[in-house]
């Protein structure tokens, strides 16, 4: 990584409804909206594969006083060490125990642990992809999990609950420029979004999350245990730098 980046994330906290999600179904491409949450990670970055803002909660933005942080967890349920990072990460999400900075959370499952005895439903070969590329940014020997992501810039062991801390608290210090997110909604399979800013370069990131997934582990390291996972990406998608309004992510 050239010694003279700098990150820089613009993000806006929109949080859509949170829809019961213990019918949905297991593709990674499209789902019913009666089953998902519109964890709508909507990204400006300024370099390609940069960082990403999330939204969470319908018609409301961040509190003045905190800054949202992007938190993104690689996990599999194949991991004997990631249920601990699971259940921080939903811990963060619900408490929001940092003070100064919204989190917005996504649960990125990998693939790599598959052929070890269980397949993690939720895993596909993209986030696989995208953990590679922030290994290569932080010149990491290899990827692993779990493996926490914060604002695209700093990485921590998933399960190190100070680590996690300390990079969120670090990464809230950072302002960041205003990002709109309007009209939300799904239509013909996928959902339509604008987005609004002033003056940006950058990329544009979407990605589409169910709110809570719940698995029943019956081989691998995890076999015979109860697996819950928040904010699961389903679908990320980049729009590149020339992202139009009316987008739609399917």
């Amino acid at each position: 990584m050239p010694s003279e980046y700098r990150p820089h994330t613009q993000m806006l906290v929109t949080r859509a409804p949170r829809w019961a999600s213990h019918s949905c179904m297991t593709s990674p491409v499209r789902y019913a909206s009666s089953c998902a949450r519109l964890a709508l990670a909507l990204a400006i970055a300024f370099v390609t594969f940069s960082h990403l803002a999330t939204s969470q909660s319908p018609q409301s933005v961040a509190p003045a006083h905190r800054q949202p942080v992007l938190v993104e967890l690689f996990t599999s349920e194949g991991c004997s060490d990631c249920p601990p990072a699971d259940a921080l990460l939903s811990r963060l999400d619900t408490t929001q125990f940092v003070p100064g900075a919204q989190a917005i959370v996504l649960s990125e499952h990998v693939t790599y642990w598959n052929h070890l005895g269980w397949r993690d439903p939720f895993s596909f070969e993209l986030m696989d992809q995208r953990q590679q590329q922030y290994g290569a940014r932080f010149g990491l020997d290899g990827i692993y999990t779990p493996q926490v992501v914060v604002d695209g810039s700093e990485q921590v062991v998933g399960n190190d609950a100070p680590g996690v801390t300390r990079a969120v608290t670090h990464a809230s210090l950072t302002p960041k420029p205003a990002l709109a997110i309007q009209a939300a909604q799904w239509k013909d399979g996928g959902v339509q979004f604008t987005v609004s800013g002033a003056g940006f370069n950058a990329n544009l990131f979407a990605a589409l999350a169910e709110d809570a997934t719940r698995s029943e582990v019956a081989k691998g390291e995890n076999a015979g245990r109860t697996l819950n996972h928040v904010a699961v990406v389903r679908v990320l998608k980049d729009f590149g730098s020339n992202a139009k309004n009316d987008t739609l992510l399917r």
